[in-house]
Parts: C-alpha cells; sequence; structure tokens
C-alpha cells in the first residue's frame, strides 16, 4: 500500500510543481513587443460562425470599429446554419460573407473553405469566434506583434459575462490558463497555448498548415503542428479579447466532455514523439505533451483532497504529505488568479466546484467519440437554453 501511496503521490507532486512554478512565473511583467512600425499589414479577420444567430453582429461591430487602416482588413464571417434573417443582416455590412453548410460541421473546415474563397492577398489571417468582442485598437496591436517578427500570436481572452457561478468559474478557469499556461510559459522562454480565438498568423504559414487539420478541437492540432514547425507562439496580455463563458452546468459538461476526449486522443498520437522531440530539443513540443498529459486542475485538486481524506482515516502520519500538496495545489490557483476576481461572487460560486468536479469525473467515463463530433454551445446571456441549471 505505501509504494502505491507514494508513486500516486509523485504524480500529483509532479503536476503540482508544474503548475506551482509557471503560477510564479506568471508574476513577472511582460513587457510590450519591440517594434519598428515600419509595416501596416493586410488582415484577413475570419469569424466562423455555427448557429450564432445571437452573437455575430455584436461581433461584428466590434471588428468594424477598428482604429485600423480600413482598406487594410476585410472581416469575413462563414455562415453556417445561420437563419436567412441573419444573412441578410450580415450582408448589408462592408464585409465578406460566405455561407456554408456541412454534414457534420467543424471550425476547421469552415475556415479552410473560407480562406479557399478568399485567396492570398493577406499578411495576417485573424480568428475570432462568433461571441467574441475586441477593443478598438486589437488589430492595430496584433501588427505591433507582428512587426516584432511574430509568426504566430495568443491575445489574452478574458470573461464578457459573470452572471452565473458557473460562468464566473469558467472565468476564474480561463484565467488561470492565462496565467500558467500563456504568461508563464512565455516568461520561461516557451511558447504560449493557443485558446481557439483571439488568436493571429502568418497568413500563408496558417493556411497551408490548416489544410491538414480536420479535428474539431483545431487549436490542439495546429499547437503540435506549429511546434513540429518550430514556430513560437507569443502572449499579448494587453491585448483583450472579450468571450462570452458558459453559464449552466449542462453545458459546462458538454464542452468539458469534449475537451477530455480531444486531450487523451492527442497523448495517444503525440506521446511516441516525446524524446525524438526532445533529443531534438524541441521543448515546446514536449511541454505540450506533458500538459496533455496531465490531469485538468480541478480533477487534480478535487481528487488530492478526495486522496487526503482517505488516507487521514486509515494512517494520519501518512495523510500530511497529501495535506501539504492539497494546500500547494491551492496556493498556485490562488497565485494564477487576477486579483480582480477575488469578489464576493467568487466565494458563492466556489460552492459549486464540487458538483463541477463530480461531473468532470464522470466525463471521464463518457469519453469515447466525444472528440469527433462537434458539440455546440449556445451563446448569448439571453438565450433561453444558456440558463444556469
Amino acid at each position: 500500500m505505501s509504494i502505491i501511496d507514494y508513486i500516486a503521490f509523485a504524480v500529483f507532486a509532479f503536476h503540482t510543481l508544474y503548475l506551482l512554478a509557471f503560477a510564479v512565473l506568471s508574476l513577472r511583467k511582460m513587457s510590450p513587443p519591440a517594434t519598428t512600425g515600419e509595416k501596416v499589414r493586410r488582415m484577413a479577420v475570419l469569424i466562423p460562425a455555427y448557429k450564432e444567430d445571437n452573437v455575430i453582429m455584436e461581433c461584428v461591430r466590434s471588428v468594424l470599429e477598428q482604429r485600423y487602416p480600413r482598406d487594410l482588413f476585410e472581416v469575413v464571417v462563414i455562415s453556417d446554419r445561420m437563419s436567412e434573417e441573419t444573412n441578410r443582416r450580415l450582408s448589408q455590412l462592408p464585409l465578406r460573407l460566405i455561407e456554408v453548410r456541412f454534414e457534420n460541421s467543424t471550425k476547421a473546415k469552415s475556415l479552410n473553405t473560407a480562406m479557399e474563397r478568399i485567396g492570398d492577398a493577406y499578411d495576417v489571417a485573424v480568428i475570432l469566434d462568433a461571441d467574441n468582442v475586441v477593443t478598438p485598437t486589437f488589430l492595430s496591436e496584433l501588427n505591433t506583434a507582428f512587426d516584432a517578427g511574430y509568426q504566430a500570436v495568443q491575445a489574452h481572452r478574458t470573461a464578457k459575462n459573470q452572471n452565473t457561478d458557473v460562468a464566473l468559474l469558467d472565468a476564474l478557469s480561463e484565467e488561470i490558463n492565462n496565467s500558467i499556461f500563456r504568461k508563464g510559459h512565455c516568461a520561461a522562454g516557451l511558447s504560449s497555448a493557443l485558446i481557439g480565438s483571439g488568436m493571429a498568423f502568418d497568413y500563408t504559414l496558417y493556411k497551408r498548415l490548416l489544410r491538414d487539420i480536420h479535428s474539431v478541437a483545431e487549436d490542439r492540432a495546429l499547437e503540435f503542428t506549429l511546434f513540429r514547425h518550430h514556430v513560437k507562439i507569443a502572449y499579448l496580455p494587453r491585448t483583450i479579447v472579450w468571450d462570452e463563458k458558459i453559464q449552466s452546468a449542462a453545458h459546462f459538461s458538454n464542452q468539458r466532455r469534449r475537451w477530455l476526449s480531444a486531450q487523451y486522443q492527442y497523448v495517444k498520437l503525440h506521446l511516441r514523439d516525446f524524446f525524438p522531440q526532445l533529443l531534438a530539443r524541441n521543448w515546446d513540443y514536449c511541454d505540450k505533451i506533458l500538459q496533455h498529459i496531465m490531469l485538468p486542475r480541478l480533477m487534480n485538486l478535487g481528487l488530492t483532497f478526495v486522496i487526503a481524506a482517505g488516507v487521514s482515516v486509515f494512517n494520519v502520519p501518512a495523510s500530511a504529505k497529501w495535506w501539504a500538496l492539497f494546500a500547494t495545489v491551492l496556493l498556485a490557483l490562488m497565485l494564477a488568479t487576477p486579483r480582480k476576481l477575488y469578489t464576493r461572487h467568487l466565494l458563492s460560486a466556489l460552492l459549486r466546484l464540487p458538483q463541477m468536479f463530480v461531473i468532470q469525473l464522470f466525463n471521464l467515463f463518457k469519453l469515447r467519440n466525444a472528440h469527433r463530433s462537434f458539440i455546440h454551445t449556445p451563446h448569448g446571456i439571453d438565450h433561453p437554453n444558456a440558463k444556469e441549471q
């Protein structure tokens, strides 16, 4: 029993120390990209929109209000199963509307179709989700990053709603990810993780790499592809993209189940490459494999608590190291949490963590083929199917 205990402890300790190290690094201030200001790039802002009638207009308007030369960016909305009325309203705006309809829709299919139709007269591909809202200086800030020599950048995606406990917990999760897997990693000289939207890439590179990506988790596939080509991803903590957060436990469950399934599928696909890439000193690639092996943070926190409590029943001295580890996990997550989220609402929302943990735990038994199908999350704060359950 003691051997099993120590092996389990070593596994959880590695995960915890990984989180703590990058949480501490995230406290360092990041300097803005150095730039010469010599070039203003032509950008294609690509917005895949699957049944996003409730939010697409707000997203589009925020992009059209950019303080960036109007002749140097084009807004491209890829409308998949949106209503005729929504498409009519979009067609009246200064943008390019591309209507698609796939038997099995994915974001990658929409983006590939759009880039084939709009051609190659662009320097940068900007990827937004239909529920995103950007600041008026968004494109200018991206241009500055590319002027500094980057080929791939991830903006700071943050919550535009905290209207339910689940939404606030989702917002908390995203900000912790921003601290650990983006800001902390860049502080260590590694690449930022991608997040699926609020991203920008060298247009030619992105179009070429995306052609071979067919997964519903296209951002995960793209990360591995970029790292295989030794392309570093920069993080722009001051470049804000507002994103709608999950508002109900049911939608939280569906989203996390798809994420978990994709995570472990990519472990199977890339684990064999770990040692060859390690020998090649491809640190970003190896680090990404380690991230996919580890449990989600909520499961790590919950299981550490459950094990500590269980060991306490049978062997109090042996439980001390587990309680210390649980305290270390809490410390890492607290360091990675922005001060702005420490509110009374957060205290009440944290009472939902046991429910979220149980949902994640049961999702482990429902992962089969979840990564193969696109699971749509309804958007719109007033959407009837988006109310907290």
